[in-house]
């Protein structure tokens, strides 16, 4: 099957109707705020989704998307090329009313004041919380040795006084 860009945005009720898939991919130069948050994205995001309705009558949007970025190795700071594969599933949120039956596995999106999605947006959000928090190589491809990690000197223990010997004079 033929990649394609994906829509900016759908309407996931209409869509679920419909049982839509798409199988495209989102340009590498749409995704600003992860090629801010990294040294920068080194190809097009590739996605695939899936629009449903489930037993529980509920709208889903689920898939999976992966892109390679660069990013800064923490220990030795070099870059690095890192691929995400994340896979997510969501459904929209309308009120709390609904949202006590909705099962765990779903997270909740909000759509905007048209009552769409923006599928960008939403999966740029997941690629960025899959960003490790702090960004380093495997150690094997790391040029600093995890050994030589401790700078300065650690100082000696010295003994320090117990704050309850003064209660043993009070006992006697």
């Amino acid at each position: 099957m033929q990649k394609v860009k994906l829509p900016r945005t759908v309407d996931p009720a209409r869509a679920a109707q419909k049982r839509l898939d798409y199988d495209g991919i989102i340009q590498s130069s749409l995704l600003k705020r992860l090629a801010e948050s990294t040294e920068g994205v080194n190809s097009d995001a590739e996605v695939t989704l899936s629009f449903k309705v489930d037993e529980q009558r509920l709208i889903v949007i689920s898939g999976k998307a992966n892109v390679n970025v660069s990013l800064e190795c923490q220990r030795c700071n070099e870059n690095y090329t890192q691929e995400f594969n994340i896979s997510f599933a969501y459904t929209p949120f309308y009120n709390d009313e609904k949202a006590e039956g909705v099962p765990e596995e779903y997270d909740f999106v909000e759509l905007n004041e048209f009552g769409e999605l923006d599928l960008i947006e939403l999966i740029e959000d997941e690629f960025m919380l899959a960003l490790p928090q702090v960004a380093m190589h495997d150690e094997v491809d790391c040029q600093v040795d995890s050994n030589n990690l401790v700078f300065g000197e650690i100082p000696e223990e010295e003994e320090k006084p117990n704050p309850f010997d003064v209660l043993k004079n009070l006992k006697q």
